[in-house]
């Protein structure tokens, strides 16, 4: 394990903007080398904690750590310039009057940095080209080789792929995600979307109304969210009422290992993927009849609905084709998470 410190450690962050608290004590680590997706909705706050992060917004409460340097909070501040970060916004924000090694050099120490951050990114060939000579992808790669031509402690992102159609926007991810990793930067990027979050990083640090809800491996998030909420917000989910005793809990799909902590009435997650379906008719199947189909090609979306009258769905490969009436059975075939019964809130357990 290194006993370097992390590239980034922000402690009880807190931004106020009158009356609205936009970050409450929100806490975050970056390692180095890492890729960490600040994940969550518009108005949650992730935006003010980056820009406190890079200098440009002051905390009220909470201290900053660039690589292990204070550099806000406990009566410290160093301005953006000073902290070792390369930035890359939404729209790229190149300088249209300068050509791309023009651009990428403008915070560049030394000469043949400009020469390496241009075939990092692979654009060497384009290095006497203006920004408007370049496609939407191009550019932002352009400022992605901007940003890591000062040599930076770290990298911040944010939103950098929301401007660009969905096409594009899923293939420049994987670039650049490559392009960090292969120069072992690393870097914090801000988005709202769940599938680049979970598709691009290392950690995901999940954000709701100015505080970290849950850190962790995309796959825990997901397959492990600790919250009703954090399950809605990461995809499709539904909610089976159980009741749990001795670390099983007890549904209408059956019985499945939980943790030991969980007894009496509990909700149990279960994702799309998870389910089952098909005329395989074991014992231990639950029935169901098929009340509903979205068919996407590579894969369809099946509505079901149970013996009790609770609905669920099952995401299954395009073939074969289910349709309304079908008469199925139903298995689960995949994780399973239970959660304290409560009134989920923004989430309507189906």
């Amino acid at each position: 394990m290194s006993d370097l410190p992390c590239a980034i450690e922000a402690d009880a962050l807190s931004r106020s903007f009158g009356a609205l608290k936009a970050v409450d004590g929100a806490s975050l680590r970056v390692g180095h080398g890492e890729i960490v997706a600040l994940l969550g909705p518009s108005g949650s706050g992730k935006t003010t904690l980056l820009r406190m992060i890079a200098g440009f917004e002051r905390p009220d409460a909470g201290c900053v750590r660039i690589a292990g340097r204070l550099v806000a909070g406990n009566g410290s501040f160093v301005e953006p310039e000073q902290r070792r970060i390369g930035m890359v916004f939404q729209q790229g924000a190149l300088f249209p009057h300068l050509t791309v090694a023009g651009n990428v050099g403008f915070g560049a120490r030394r000469a043949d940095r400009v020469a390496e951050c241009l075939e990092l990114v692979g654009l060497a060939d384009r290095a006497g080209d203006f920004p408007h000579e370049l496609s939407g992808g191009e550019r932002q790669r352009v400022a992605l080789a901007r940003a890591l031509a000062p040599e930076p402690a770290v990298v911040l992102l944010d939103e950098p792929f929301s401007a660009l159609d969905a096409g594009l926007r899923e293939r420049l991810r994987e670039e650049v995600a490559a392009i960090l990793r292969a120069a072992g930067t690393s870097t914090l990027l801000v988005t709202h979307d769940q599938s680049e979050a979970l598709s691009l990083a290392d950690t995901v640090a999940v954000l709701r109304d100015g505080r970290v809800e849950q850190v962790g491996t995309p796959e825990e998030v997901y397959e492990r969210p600790r919250s009703h909420w954090v399950a809605a917000f990461l995809g499709d989910a539904d909610m089976l009422p159980g009741s749990a005793r001795d670390g099983v809990a007890e549904c209408e799909l059956g019985r499945f290992a939980v943790g030991a902590e969980l007894a009496g009435d509990v909700h149990l997650l279960v994702r799309p993927e998870s389910v089952a379906i098909g005329h395989r008719g074991g014992r231990e199947d639950a029935r169901a009849v098929v009340v509903g189909r979205s068919f996407y090609g590579h894969d369809q979306l099946v509505e079901l609905e149970l013996p009790s009258g609770r609905r669920l769905r099952s995401r299954r490969l395009g073939f074969p084709a289910w349709h309304p009436g079908d008469h199925v059975s139903v298995w689960i075939d995949g994780p399973v998470t239970a959660l304290a019964a409560q009134e989920p809130a923004g989430f309507t357990a189906r």
